[in-house]
């Protein structure tokens, strides 16, 4: 299991990294993807738990890249993702590439909403 945030909201990921139980509040919070502007989650611990006990990770995913692979899963599979969706695509992306994610292996990834609510980001 991994979770994606914003590179402009990333409090789980830092919390991830550095090995803490909680996750620190993210200040200044800033990313396109509202979704994922989550500065300080309630559940952190519950989360940082999952991650590790699932011998997963914690990834951030910059703004740009989010709205370059909405484009690209849009041309691909004429589905208007949502940033978030986005996030999802361009952090398995940077796995495989690493090849923490094997191509062989299934996944899924979770798009929340629609492209249509964030039609400023396209212009």
């Amino acid at each position: 299991m991994f979770t994606v945030q914003a590179t402009g909201c990333q409090p789980i990921v830092r919390a991830f990294a550095s090995g803490e139980k909680f996750a620190a509040e993210h200040l200044h919070a800033t990313t396109r993807a509202s979704g994922l502007r989550v500065p300080k989650a309630i559940g952190d611990f519950i989360m940082l738990d999952a991650l590790r006990t699932s011998h997963g990770g914690a990834i951030a995913v910059p703004d740009e890249e989010m709205i370059a692979c909405t484009r690209e899963v849009g041309a691909l599979e004429g589905v208007f993702v949502a940033p978030e969706g986005a996030a999802c695509y361009a952090a398995l992306k940077t796995l495989l590439a690493a090849g923490t994610v094997k191509p062989e292996e299934s996944v899924v990834l979770f798009n929340t909403s629609t492209g249509l609510k964030y039609l400023e980001c396209y212009s």
